[in-house]
């Protein structure tokens, strides 16, 4: 049997967990720039509060409800998420544990008894509030997309079934597949939902079930359709993964936190990104060969507010792969140059980093003075102090040193487990 833990409106639930009076209150929490709705409790929703939707629309219903309003703290969502995971690999052992997302976990649970599954479940989920203060629904099933309904139906009716929903009978498993619109399943998407029920063929994930393997390989994506179709049917075709422990590749973007037209100002957006990104980088001790760097323009029909706008980006292979952040820097803010357009408005850039190899492999240059081949001792001693101080202590003057362009988050809570400043006090 499969399980899924999921925590119930997470980034809300990590805004609560310090402001105990906002229970059974509605809260909201913004994304990047405080542009949409990424997260609602139960409370918001009820309001009408629409997720994704853009912040200035929701700002009126919003006021006038009094709903609590949040930036984005991933700081304080990244430290949570981390100990709710290993709350759960305490508890089953790291290889009985898969991390789908920051709010989400599989769980293999083929060593419990079927009619113990009840008990576990509550257990899972009792444990991890009372250890992390993180609410959680757990929804558990033969196979990880059934578990996915079962998990559906535990924050649907959280009051009724106490946030566990076992399906460990084919009897349970079909009234919970009837009781699944099409649009809810896992893998199934919005595109893909509309156009089964066009077709007047799948309206319910049971209706889903009664479909040949030959009709999910044609109308469902191929062999993808297949894994649905098995998966709904008890039949396990997504088996338990291992963390991804080395990225094949890494990026960093922002949007900026007000339009900007000045090359200087997106130079220094790309220069912090690059920086960003090339720490990531010697975290899993790799190197780049390849860096590539996208803006964003600005949406110049005012009629059109969210359009995304024209991505414009270039890349350059580097001669010899590193993890240097002077290295990286400098061919970033060279394509920059190769991609911005006086006159025009950009609202976000971006840095990405591939052709990674394992930085072990990389030789020094036997040509170059012993200082120029000293950039990882460098490197390493920058990382350990930015580390230890936070908040880039120590940076390239290419990063610039007032940031107009920065993200705003101007609703942002403290970084109450990530910072000794912003530590939480109680009186």
């Amino acid at each position: 049997m499969k399980a899924i833990v999921d925590c119930n409106s997470f980034y809300c639930s990590c805004e609560r967990l310090f402001r105990p009076h906002l229970d059974n209150k509605p809260v909201v929490v913004l994304s990047n720039n405080d542009g949409c709705i990424i997260s609602r409790s139960d409370e918001a929703k009820q309001l009408g509060v629409e997720m994704a939707g853009p912040y200035f629309k929701a700002k009126p219903l919003i006021e006038k409800y009094g709903v609590t309003t949040f930036s984005s703290n991933y700081n304080l969502y990244g430290d949570l998420s981390w100990r709710v995971m290993e709350t759960l690999r305490i508890m089953l052992g790291k290889e009985n544990v898969e991390v789908y997302s920051v709010d989400e976990a599989f769980l293999n649970l083929e060593e419990f008894n079927e009619k113990d599954l009840q008990q576990v479940a509550m257990n899972i989920r009792e444990t991890v509030e009372q250890w992390t203060g993180i609410k959680v629904s757990v929804g558990v099933a033969p196979t990880k997309v059934l578990s996915k309904v079962a998990n559906h139906l535990a924050k649907k009716n959280k009051i009724a079934t106490d946030c566990v929903v076992v399906l460990d009978t084919k009897e349970k498993i079909d009234k919970a597949l009837q009781d699944t619109p099409i649009g809810e399943v896992w893998g199934v998407g919005r595109q893909y939902a509309e156009k089964l029920m066009d077709m007047n063929a799948v309206f319910t994930a049971f209706d889903l079930t009664k479909k040949t393997e030959e009709w999910a390989h044609k109308n469902l994506g191929g062999v993808v359709g297949i894994r649905l179709i098995k998966e709904l049917k008890g039949e396990p075709a997504n088996e338990m993964k291992d963390e991804l422990v080395v990225k094949k590749m890494i990026a960093t973007t922002r949007m900026f936190g007000s339009p900007v037209r000045n090359i200087g100002d997106i130079k220094e957006a790309v220069a912090t990104y690059t920086s960003k990104a090339a720490e990531k980088l010697r975290r899993q001790q790799s190197a780049a060969n390849t860096i590539s760097v996208f803006v964003v323009a600005k949406e110049q029909n005012h009629n059109a507010t969210f359009n995304r706008g024209a991505t414009i980006s270039s890349y350059t292979t580097l001669p010899v792969a590193t993890s240097a952040t002077n290295e990286l820097i400098k061919p970033a803010v060279k394509l920059v140059d190769q991609l911005y357009e006086q006159g025009r408005i950009y609202k976000k850039a971006g840095v990405m980093l591939s052709g990674l190899v394992p930085d072990e492999t990389i030789q020094g240059n036997l040509f170059l003075p012993e200082t120029k081949n000293a950039n990882r001792l460098l490197m390493s001693m920058v990382d350990n102090v930015n580390f230890a101080m936070r908040d880039d202590m120590l940076k390239f003057a290419a990063s610039g040193t007032t940031r107009d362009w920065k993200m705003r988050q101007e609703l942002r809570s403290p970084r109450y487990t990530s910072r000794w400043e912003e530590l939480f006090v109680v009186h």
